[in-house]
């Protein structure tokens, strides 16, 4: 057992902690590291690249993979081209709903007053861009030196640190929240038992209460209804200038479309 806990730590080390969920473990690097020592494939991390994948395929010892490809151009280093979520303020509506998305709490701000991005901690992970009600968040490329290998790995220690507290803070709000969970339930035991296995990282204590049964909307629910809004807000911003027959019939069935998928 033990020295399964100590593969899994070393396949994490490996990992660029951005907890994106591209690899299809949504909440987080850790729970692939663990399916990556059950047997699941090394050439899942699409951040990682190439780079990853290869040196996964050393520690195990298995055959080389070619790694998931990304949307984003290759670096110099190997890697796709490391991204930064900007929020465009004068748009921000201070919903909230980016902030408690975010892994890593790189987003600050209130309810109702405008939020803004951390650059400098931000993994472009793109998780805030689905929940924003407004489609106000843009990717952008991090025009930053790419880091050395001292470099990356004090980053991705510093983002397995904010994951940690990030888990803990929602583990203690979970009981209380109400309304849908826009991110994966996270698998809180698993971080819990790995946090008293490392003594850099934040303790995780779970709760003893089970948490208020609420809805899960999946991540493509969650894009259509911020299209949804975004179509609504335009059309309305339309018609509070002149009336149009036509508009506020599409309007009206937007509308009705948004009631269905938020039941």
């Amino acid at each position: 057992m033990n020295s399964q806990i100590s593969l899994i730590q070393q396949i994490d080390a490996l990992l660029p902690q951005t907890q994106c969920g591209l690899c299809g473990h949504r909440d987080g690097c850790l729970p692939y590291a663990q399916s990556i020592a059950q047997g699941e494939a090394a050439n899942k991390c699409v951040p990682g690249g190439q780079p990853v994948a290869d040196a996964l395929a050393q520690l195990l010892n298995r055959e080389q993979l070619v790694a998931e490809e990304s949307v984003w151009a290759i670096q110099s280093d190997g890697r796709p081209q490391r991204m930064k979520a900007i929020i465009r303020e004068d748009e921000c509506i201070g919903c909230t709903k980016c902030i408690s998305a975010c892994p890593v709490d790189a987003i600050i701000g209130s309810g109702k007053l405008m939020h803004t991005i951390l650059t400098d901690l931000c993994t472009g992970c793109e998780l805030c861009i689905p929940p924003c009600p407004v489609d106000c968040i843009d990717l952008v490329e991090d025009t930053q030196a790419i880091p050395d290998e001292l470099h990356r790995i004090a980053e991705q220690d510093d983002l397995r640190q904010r994951y940690y507290s990030h888990i803990q803070r929602e583990e203690k709000r979970r009981i209380h929240r109400k309304g849908p969970v826009v991110r994966a339930e996270i698998d809180t035991q698993l971080f819990a038992q790995f946090s008293t296995q490392i003594q850099e990282l934040p303790s995780i204590q779970l709760s003893d209460k089970s948490p208020e049964s609420t809805p899960t909307i999946d991540a493509k629910t969650t894009i259509e209804l911020a299209k949804l809004r975004t179509q609504i807000k335009k059309l309305e911003k339309q018609l509070s200038v002149r009336m149009d027959e036509k508009k506020q019939i599409q309007l009206n069935e937007l509308q009705q479309q948004l009631s269905a998928l938020q039941s």
